[in-house]
C-alpha cells in the first residue's frame, strides 16, 4: 500500500513525545453500569487508560490535588488542583495521572438518568458550551473549587443515602454545578497531540462505529486489522507498532475485544436470540460465536445473559 502522507517518526521518538509507560489500558464502561455514579478521587484510585467514544455516559471530573494529562480527541490538557472537565459521550478520551496524590470526585450520567421529568436537564446538558472538546476544562478559583467540590460532596452522599427524593437533590446539584463552572468561564488552553497519536483515535473512533449493531438488519462493517488500516490510509505494520506501543495490546487483540463488549452489550441490552446476535456481529454461525464466547469468557453466551440478567435485578 502507497501512501506519501505516512508519517516516518521513529516509534522511540514518538514515545519520548507522546504518553510514558505505564501503558494505557483501553477501557469500555461495564454494559450493565448504574445510569448515575459518582465516586470520591481519594477512595476511588485513578488509572491511566483510554476511553473509546460510545461510551453513554457524560463524565465531569474535578481534581482537588494532584497532576494529570487529559486528551480529548486530539486536545490534550495538562490539568492541576481547582480545575473541572466535562466529556461528551461521543469523544474518545484518555487519562494520565503525573502525580501520586489525585483528589476530587467525578461522576457518570447517562442520557436515561434524566427520565421525561427531568428532559429540560438533559436538554442543558446537550446545550453545555463546554462539553466540546477545545473548551472542555475550566479553571476555577480557590472559592470556586472549594463550592465545586461542596456540590460533588452533596451528590455523593445524596447518593448513598435512602431518601426518597434523592434523585431530585442529585438533579439540582447537577444544574448547579454546570451553572457555577459556566459561571468561572476561565478555558484552559489545549496543547497539540503528536501526530502518530492521531492514528490511534481514530482506529479507535473507527473501531467503534464499525462494531455499533442498532438493530436486527444491522451488522459489524470492518473485521480485519488490514482494512482498519487500508480505511485509515496508514499500512498495517506501522499502525499495528502505534497501538500497540501505546495500548500493549495489538489491532487484532483490541478488534477481539471489541467485538467481546459489542457481544455482552447485544446480550444484556436485548432480547434478540443467540442466532441473531452472530450474524450481526458477523460469525459465520451460532456455534462459531458461541465458541469465541466461551473461550473469552469461560461461559456460554446463554449463561451471561443468565447471569447479567440476575446481576440487574438484585
Amino acid at each position: 500500500m502507497e501512501n506519501s502522507t505516512i508519517p516516518r517518526m521513529e516509534l522511540e521518538t514518538f514515545a519520548a513525545t507522546g504518553f510514558k509507560t505505564p501503558l494505557l489500558n483501553v477501557e469500555h464502561f461495564p454494559v450493565d453500569s448504574s445510569h448515575f455514579v459518582i465516586q470520591n478521587r481519594n477512595e476511588y484510585p485513578v488509572k491511566d487508560y483510554i476511553s473509546p467514544h460510545r461510551r453513554q455516559f457524560y463524565k465531569i471530573f474535578h481534581m482537588t490535588s494532584g497532576t494529570g494529562i487529559l486528551t480529548i480527541g486530539l486536545h490534550k490538557y495538562e490539568m492541576g488542583p481547582n480545575e473541572i472537565a466535562f466529556l461528551h459521550p461521543d469523544e474518545i478520551m484518555s487519562w494520565q495521572t503525573t502525580s501520586e496524590e489525585t483528589g476530587g470526585h467525578f461522576c457518570l450520567i447517562h442520557p436515561g438518568y434524566f427520565g421525561k421529568e427531568a428532559d429540560h436537564v438533559l436538554q442543558l446538558f446537550r446545550q453545555y458550551p463546554n462539553f466540546i472538546t477545545n473548551k472542555a476544562v475550566v479553571e476555577l478559583t480557590k472559592g470556586q473549587s472549594t463550592t465545586i467540590n461542596n456540590i460533588f460532596e452533596g451528590m455523593y452522599i445524596e447518593d448513598r443515602g435512602q431518601n426518597e427524593d434523592k434523585k431530585q437533590a442529585i438533579l439540582l446539584n447537577l444544574q448547579l454545578l454546570l451553572l457555577e463552572s459556566q459561571r468561572a468561564g476561565k478555558n484552559r488552553v489545549t496543547t497539540a497531540m503528536p501526530e502518530g497519536f492521531g492514528y490511534i483515535y481514530r482506529f479507535l473512533s473507527l473501531l467503534e462505529s464499525s462494531f455499533q449493531v442498532y438493530d436486527r438488519d444491522s451488522s459489524v462493517k470492518l473485521k480485519t486489522a488490514t482494512e482498519f488500516a487500508e480505511e485509515l490510509h496508514v499500512h498495517p505494520n506501522y499502525l499495528n507498532s502505534l497501538v500497540r506501543n501505546h495500548t500493549g495490546k495489538t489491532l487484532r487483540e483490541h478488534i477481539q475485544d471489541r467485538l467481546l463488549h459489542e457481544a455482552k452489550s447485544l446480550l444484556v441490552q436485548t432480547d434478540w436470540g443467540i442466532n441473531e446476535i452472530s450474524d450481526g456481529l458477523g460469525f459465520s454461525g451460532q456455534s462459531a460465536f458461541t465458541s469465541f464466547f466461551k473461550k473469552k469468557e469461560s461461559v456460554s453466551p446463554t449463561g451471561f445473559r443468565k447471569t447479567a440478567s440476575i446481576r440487574l435485578h438484585i
